[in-house]
């Protein structure tokens, strides 16, 4: 599934959505979180990017296993190096991207008022409070994940 687009290796096409929606979702996060007056503008956009970066991301793990696979299984040397430094980025950026969709969406939900409130956070103060900074560190987390990421796979095919 994750093998090729057109005849195309997928992995180099996917990483883009990756690239651009992990970065989106780590600066719309923040804002969201530090930025309280903001947060009926920005709302849409929050739930979208914590759905749908997770999923760029794990489809450019995939795709880049398949391509490792298929192409690279035989590398040797600092080739090699290259593509297990550039790969040893992979999990620990979907966690953090997960995790941050998580937290995010946590984030929306718990200052959305409930319908029997009227401007009133859903689950109180500390509880948004809390959120907010979870929210942030991992926005912090991923953002340096994405660009460890993309540097080590710009790295391995430039260098």
């Amino acid at each position: 599934m994750f093998d090729e687009i057109m005849g195309l290796p997928a992995h180099p096409l996917i990483i883009h959505f990756a690239v651009v929606l992990t970065p989106l979702l780590v600066a719309v996060a923040a804002v969201y979180a530090l930025l309280p007056r903001w947060r009926t503008r920005m709302g849409w956009a929050v739930v979208l990017l914590a759905l749908a970066s997770p999923a760029a991301v794990l489809a450019a793990k995939e795709s880049g296993e398949n391509l490792q696979a298929a192409r690279f299984a035989t590398a040797e040397g600092e080739l090699a190096a290259r593509i297990s430094t550039h790969q040893s980025f992979a999990t620990p950026l979907l966690l953090s991207a997960a995790g941050l969709g998580v937290a995010a969406l946590l984030l929306v939900y718990s200052t959305t008022p409930a319908r029997d409130s009227v401007g009133r956070e859903r689950f109180g103060r500390p509880v948004t409070v809390i959120l907010s900074a979870v929210t942030v560190v991992l926005a912090a987390v991923a953002g340096y994940f994405v660009f460890r990421a993309g540097d080590s796979g710009a790295r391995a095919v430039w260098s």
